[in-house]
């Protein structure tokens, strides 16, 4: 990947040393003078740099390299999987796109934040050693399908309340693809100002794999018990402080009631010149 970059100039490169060393790394580089913030991983690597470029407030671009499992931020970018040379001359010669972020509590996410079944999906995926990759996930997945029993929360979008209060899951989405392939918000921009809220209301284990089986489709919101509304902030109130993924990153919220929102075109990335 080094020799790609070289006609770049001035060019320097580093190894995270454990979970969410990216921030540190990305904030030094910045403080370092470098303008350009090339990531090669997934979308929990390109969500902690982003954050960290957020944070220093300075008009730093972030160049995407697939190399996680799911990448589903550079899918909606239309950054190639699996093709080291291409991303690099994205890097080089693309153009610049000041794209939206969203924000809960104190963090950012780039492509979508999640509470729920998928949030089930990543803590179950914590206790089984023997698999790994998408294995590890399309187990754990069918696994919490049947064990999962749902979440109660309120959501209002702008004001209004969304319908569903008993959920399978709920997903905020900035961008138009998660869980490495589906299609959650085939219609979210991500220049428009605001996210693509799909809720899908609790439903018993057949009606479960019915509605997964759409969504592997692009069909599942047609479904009677998802209701999808696009918005520029939304308050969710849970019954206790609910845990909740940024990008495939878990967290735990500290309070019951949160306020989600869209920051218009707040982050510049690297994308194919048109």
């Amino acid at each position: 990947m080094l020799q790609h970059l070289a006609p770049a100039g001035k060019l320097e490169h580093a190894l995270t040393q454990g979970p969410g060393d990216e921030a540190r790394l990305t904030t030094e580089a910045i403080a370092r003078g470098f303008r350009r913030i090339v990531a090669v991983g997934g979308d929990g690597t390109w969500s902690n740099v982003g954050n960290a470029i957020l944070r220093s407030g300075v008009p730093a671009s972030l160049g995407l390299v697939p190399g996680g499992t799911g990448c589903d931020l550079a899918k909606t970018l239309g950054i190639p999987p699996r093709d080291v040379a291409a991303c690099c001359r994205i890097v080089l010669a693309g153009e610049r796109r000041s794209i939206d972020v969203g924000k809960v509590e104190d963090r950012h996410f780039l492509n979508v934040l999640g509470f729920g079944y998928d949030v089930a999906v990543l803590e179950d995926s914590w206790s089984v050693s023997y698999l790994e990759g998408s294995a590890l996930y399309v187990y754990c997945a069918l696994r919490q399908l049947r064990s999962f029993s749902g979440l109660c929360v309120a959501v209002e979008a702008e004001g209004r309340p969304l319908g569903e209060r008993e959920m399978l899951m709920l997903i905020v989405a900035n961008a138009r693809v998660f869980g490495g392939g589906f299609q959650i918000a085939p219609h979210a921009d991500l220049a428009d100002g605001k996210l693509d809220v799909v809720a899908f209301g609790n439903m018993g284990l057949g009606a479960r794999l019915g509605v997964m089986l759409r969504l592997l489709r692009g069909r599942h919101l047609g479904h009677p018990k998802v209701h999808a509304v696009s918005t520029a902030r939304l308050v969710c109130r849970f019954e206790a402080p609910p845990s909740y993924e940024t990008d495939g990153e878990w967290n735990r919220a500290r309070t019951s009631e949160l306020v989600i929102e869209s920051l218009p075109r707040a982050l510049s990335v690297l994308i194919p010149a048109s």
